[in-house]
């Protein structure tokens, strides 16, 4: 787990209002809240919060919270929640959940596959059909991304969540065995694509002949 350093200031003023006031003052409204901690309204500097959202994408995201008017008290935090509009251009409100680094959070995991399978090789298409997954772990157990080699697939193989192993500290909840990865045959439409060019190729060639004996006629 990777702590992100992340600056806040106490606000005072809450509701629709205030909180256009603050993104046109450039900061996000924010809160924090937990389990034994009164939520807190916070705003964050929208520069700060959208560098930390290109450079680490918004899942997974622990941050070593510094709150100034709160005596400069430090929380761990993690983000639960982002709020932007259609586009994802503007930040609109951050919810944040305090932690204990002793208890088991819920966080959504980007899933990499590794290697190029044998599928792949033959002309398949990799599918990656859940491109993020939730583990239950603890906060310094997260797993930056869950990596899963496909080097062995071949075409209609897949991988499913249950061949999926973490180690014993990392749970993926889950009710049905569903699909993660999959190496799928070419499209009717690519195969139809590459007989149309053939056939193409084929009528260019006899036509070539044709040409030829009526210029000598």
């Amino acid at each position: 787990m990777e702590l992100i350093e992340l600056n806040a200031k106490v606000r005072e003023a809450t509701g629709k209002g205030a909180a256009r006031t603050l993104r046109r003052n450039n900061a996000v409204p924010a809160v924090v809240y937990g389990a034994k901690t009164e939520p807190m309204n916070l705003s964050i500097v929208t520069s700060e919060l959208d560098k930390i959202i290109r450079d680490n994408g918004a899942s997974g995201l622990f941050f070593d919270l510094k709150i100034e008017g709160d005596s400069g008290k430090k929380k761990i935090a993690q983000l639960k929640e982002l709020q932007m509009d259609v586009f994802g251009l503007n930040y609109f409100h951050v919810d944040l959940l305090e932690i204990d680094l002793d208890t088991k959070v819920s966080v959504m995991v980007p899933v990499e596959a590794v290697g190029k399978s044998i599928g792949v090789h033959e002309g398949g298409l990799l599918q990656i059909i859940r491109r993020e997954l939730e583990v239950i772990c603890k906060p310094a157990d997260t797993p930056e991304t869950i990596q899963i080699d496909i080097s062995a697939l071949e075409i209609g193989d897949a991988v499913h969540v249950n061949d999926i192993d973490l180690g014993d500290a990392i749970e993926i909840p889950h009710e049905v065995n569903f699909t993660v990865i999959t190496i799928v045959a070419p499209t009717t439409e690519e195969a139809a694509s590459e007989e149309d060019d053939d056939d193409e190729v084929e009528v260019k060639v006899k036509k070539a002949p044709a040409k030829e004996t009526a210029s000598e006629d």
